[in-house]
């Protein structure tokens, strides 16, 4: 089949959408191309036409212009599947239906719970624009082919909604960040990768540095999201035990994973992040290391149950820095964790497995 994958805000190299589904598809014989809006120009990588419509300035530029330039090529393609990527591409995914066209929508997000943890708008704004985006998401994705998502609990919601849903998980790929780094040879260090921002618990991560008891550094890989966190926190005493490594590639995070003693993913209880699979956490999983994760319910069942790393309190600072003392005192302990956490992965929480069921999803439909 010719299959068009469409994204407005995401990178080309985005883990889920090109290393991973599009791989993944063309590496099964179909015709996969990625329409981004980056600015860096059409190319071809791994079997996939990556092609460029333009970057945006600003958000509102991408959602009023860039949807445009998207649509057009994707009537461009003339494709037999559309697999959208954005929130803001619904509207585009009806256009494409009522040219008779397949079209499948990819909830990466539970969009409306995002909304509800945006905290810098006033309460009622938030629950007036979540319920008008999730009326608006049910009636488009009712009208479409089937509904890709990135977690069981979000398959569920749309199941409501669209029978052809399907949970296609954001694990990682079996031996991408594994790293040979014996434990006898990592230093004091621990490591959190992803974006950076308030509600992801950077604050509370540079605090715990200050009260730790052990000498230990924190690898920070990522870009901040906010500018004036990122002036903030750049103020603690803490950040002097900061490794700023910006965004780094899978190779580079492969680095600081094995280098690291344990990976840090305590992110903010806010309603989107409960029932979500971060995949930063399988990720340390993956690469042999024990995760400190914020203590909600399914975060801590996942833990618990593959006895893989600790769950804290993600706004308390000092319950994050006791957890990172024990692990640097008790290598042994952190160690084994990390084969836990691997072979969890190993046997469950990967791609390989993520990627049969992707398959079968895009068999359901005739080709042209």
């Amino acid at each position: 089949m010719k299959i068009a994958h469409l994204t407005s805000a995401h990178p080309r190299s985005d883990v889920r959408i090109f290393v991973k589904e599009c791989r993944s598809l063309a590496r099964h014989g179909h015709a996969v191309s990625l329409v981004v809006a980056d600015g860096r120009g059409d190319e071809a990588r791994d079997g996939v036409a990556v092609m460029d419509v333009g970057r945006s300035e600003g958000r509102v530029e991408r959602i009023l212009k860039v949807t445009r330039r998207v649509y057009r090529k994707a009537v461009e393609l003339d494709a037999d599947v559309y697999h959208l990527h954005d929130p803001e591409l619904l509207p585009v995914g009806l256009k494409l239906k009522r040219r008779g066209k397949t079209v499948v929508f990819d909830a990466h997000e539970d969009v409306p719970k995002q909304i509800l943890g945006k905290h810098y708008l006033y309460p009622w704004v938030r629950r007036i624009l979540s319920w008008g985006f999730a009326h608006f998401e049910h009636y488009a994705c009712r009208r479409f082919d089937g509904v890709v998502t990135a977690t069981p609990y979000i398959r569920d919601k749309f199941l409501a909604i669209n029978p052809r849903s399907v949970d296609i998980n954001n694990f990682p790929m079996i031996g991408e960040l594994e790293n040979a780094v014996s434990w006898q040879d990592k230093a004091n260090e621990v490591c959190y990768v992803g974006s950076i921002a308030q509600i992801r618990g950077i604050k509370e991560l540079v605090r715990a540095l200050e009260s730790t008891q052990t000498p230990t550094r924190l690898n920070l890989v990522g870009g901040f999201a906010e500018a004036r966190v990122e002036t903030e926190v750049r103020t603690y005493p803490g950040w002097s035990r900061v490794h700023a490594l910006g965004v780094q590639d899978r190779l580079g995070v492969r680095d600081v994973l094995g280098r690291s003693v344990a990976g840090l993913v305590t992110l903010h209880p806010a309603p989107n992040y409960l029932d979500a699979l971060p995949i930063k956490m399988f990720e340390y999983m993956s690469a042999g290391i024990p995760v400190i994760a914020s203590n909600f319910d399914l975060w801590r069942t996942i833990v618990q149950e593959s006895q893989c790393g600790l769950c804290v309190d993600p706004l308390n600072p000092a319950a994050i820095a006791s957890a990172i003392d024990y692990l640097i005192n008790h290598r042994q302990e952190a160690e084994k964790m990390g084969r836990n956490g691997r072979q969890a992965v190993l046997s469950r929480y990967n791609w390989a497995r993520e990627e049969i069921k992707l398959i079968e999803f895009y068999d359901r439909f005739p080709s042209a």
